[in-house]
């Protein structure tokens, strides 16, 4: 039995967002395909993630020069152990899926804020002299992304950053590969709005198959 994290960064429901329908379509074809697995939805706008703030900087580098965890203010305990949880989880996980869409040509914050929260030295990544060394490799992970624009290809390619930066941080942590459906141009092609997200949600369910 494999467990799945399905992280979704959309304030609204699947009913008014085009990454999270097609996402909900991919977690029903992949139910369908693996009813034995584990899927753990994690909406980054209903949870608890620490900025690293004060509070958790200050309290690493107490840690880090020796302190006890209990010398710790109160406020740097509560976020570390939470930071501390959302890593665990996803450690615990054996296939990421991501959802979002693209404002102003990234994702929203909220996620760059779980991002942060799992990079984390010792734990998904290592440094050594030669540079570092990426522990989440035993793991799977599915990018879906929609924008109103079309970004994958084409002239505003050079303005997709949302992907492109997954990718990287893919790759920091150690993940080998990531696939990833678009669900693009939709705003700026709105008669073929609906074809557009039939293909997507089609691809979603064809990939759910052998995810």
């Amino acid at each position: 039995m494999s467990t799945v994290l399905y992280v979704t960064a959309h304030p609204l429901d699947k009913s008014e967002s085009n990454s999270l329908s097609v996402g909900h379509e991919f977690i029903q074809a992949y139910h369908g395909a693996n009813p034995n697995d584990e899927v753990i939805h994690l909406d980054l706008y209903k949870i608890d993630i620490p900025q690293l703030d004060t509070e958790v900087l200050s309290g690493w580098g107490l840690l880090r020069s020796g302190s006890s965890f209990d010398q710790l203010s109160a406020g740097s305990q509560a976020k570390i152990v939470r930071l501390g949880e959302l890593v665990d989880q996803f450690l615990a996980a054996d296939k990421i899926v991501v959802v979002n869409p693209v404002w102003n040509f990234l994702f929203p914050p909220v996620l760059k804020t779980y991002i942060d929260a799992i990079c984390v030295p010792g734990k998904t990544v290592k440094y050594t002299p030669e540079g570092f060394i990426g522990l989440a490799s035993d793991k799977k992970l599915l990018h879906i992304q929609a924008s109103g624009s079309v970004l994958s290809e084409g002239p505003m390619a050079g303005f997709e950053f949302s992907h492109r930066y997954l990718t990287a941080v893919s790759k920091f942590i150690g993940i080998p590969s990531i696939d990833v459906i678009y669900i693009e141009g939709m705003s700026a092609a709105p008669d073929q709005a609906l074809t557009i997200k039939e293909k997507a949600i089609q691809q979603a369910i064809e990939l759910a198959k052998s995810f």
